[in-house]
């Protein structure tokens, strides 16, 4: 039977993305090269000139698989990975899977048979299956979402410390009991900014119990909503709330004003602005959120691959109140 190139792979100790790099011309280490090199010799592999050819006629187009294309942060997201693309002569489709892990597997599927140059997704799934993505040389740079050993790259915002200095600001306002509403549990991000809320409401509220003051719900503004009235219902509710996302913040701001709470009455802080009218909210505090700034890097790091860098997989962690490089003036 003909060798392939995952036993090409295998025999070199390396993936097969990077098998193809290298019978490709694409730059690869001198280390990794001479094992493939090595290895193909030792197998006898001859890949196929339809395949190469086929692989060099690869669509230029990049997948962009996110969440929710309705939220105003994942539609910067798609701006920045755009912006970058465009510029490097590629262009993208926009994936929508409505957190759905089944529709994501769909999608990544499509981008296998369509043989696409790159994927860049945000997971609705706490650990996607890439293999049948990498094992095929397409590039894939993972976003937005933290995933636990992550074997592609992963740029993420500093979740912990953003929730931690949005729940700062609100004590420096004066408010002394701060409470969080957050993310389900099982959302990657949930806890990592529970966790920064928590940092500084066990500072400076020690007689407090944290959890009282904790609610999960989904990232929704009904879930907003019905956790704020639940804070607002306890027997010492909350002077301030941390909401974790801006469709959180609109749910919490929309009970608030009902219910004759409006902001500074009772504070409001949210990570992201908040994408709907906001009832002249000014009082607000908004820590940024800048989904430009994560497209724009995980677009960069992408195309980094798609050219040829073979380095090990990275996790880029970006600071959320740093600037983004400005968009492209169209003329």
């Amino acid at each position: 039977m003909a060798s392939t190139i995952y036993d090409v792979a295998a025999r070199a100790g390396v993936s097969p993305a990077t098998v193809s790099r290298v019978l490709n011309g694409s730059a690869v280490s001198p280390e990794k090269t001479a094992r493939v090199r090595a290895a193909v010799a030792e197998l006898d592999f001859r890949p196929s000139r339809t395949a190469r050819t086929l692989r060099r006629r690869s669509s230029e187009v990049i997948a962009l698989i996110i969440p929710d294309v309705e939220n105003t942060f994942f539609t910067a997201l798609a701006r920045g990975v755009e912006d970058r693309a465009v510029d490097a002569g590629y262009s993208v489709v926009l994936c929508n899977t409505d957190e759905n892990p089944v529709k994501e597997d769909r999608y990544l599927d499509i981008a296998v048979a369509e043989q696409m140059a790159g994927v860049v997704l945000a997971p609705a799934s706490p650990q996607p299956d890439l293999t049948p993505l990498t094992s095929r040389g397409i590039t894939v740079v993972l976003v937005d979402r933290p995933v636990a050993d992550p074997v592609v790259d992963l740029v993420v915002l500093d979740n912990e410390d953003a929730a931690a200095r949005a729940t700062q600001a609100l004590y420096d306002r004066g408010y002394r009991r701060v409470a969080c509403i957050t993310g389900d549990p099982d959302s990657p991000t949930a806890p990592l900014r529970a966790a920064g809320w928590r940092r500084v409401f066990c500072a400076r509220s020690p007689e407090a119990d944290a959890d009282r003051y904790l609610r999960h719900t989904d990232y929704r503004p009904g879930g907003g909503r019905a956790a704020t009235a639940s804070l607002m219902a306890l027997s010492e509710p909350p002077d301030a709330v941390l909401t974790a996302n801006n469709l959180l913040g609109v749910g919490a701001l929309s009970y608030l004003v009902e219910s004759g709470r409006r902001p500074p009455a009772v504070g409001l802080a949210a990570l992201g602005e908040l994408p709907f009218p906001s009832w002249g909210a000014t009082d607000v505090v908004i820590e940024p959120w800048p989904g430009r700034l994560l497209g724009v890097r995980a677009a960069d790091l992408l195309l980094e691959r798609i050219r040829g860098d073979a380095s090990d997989p990275r996790t880029v962690v970006l600071r959320s109140d740093v600037p983004c490089p400005p968009a492209p003036v169209v003329r």
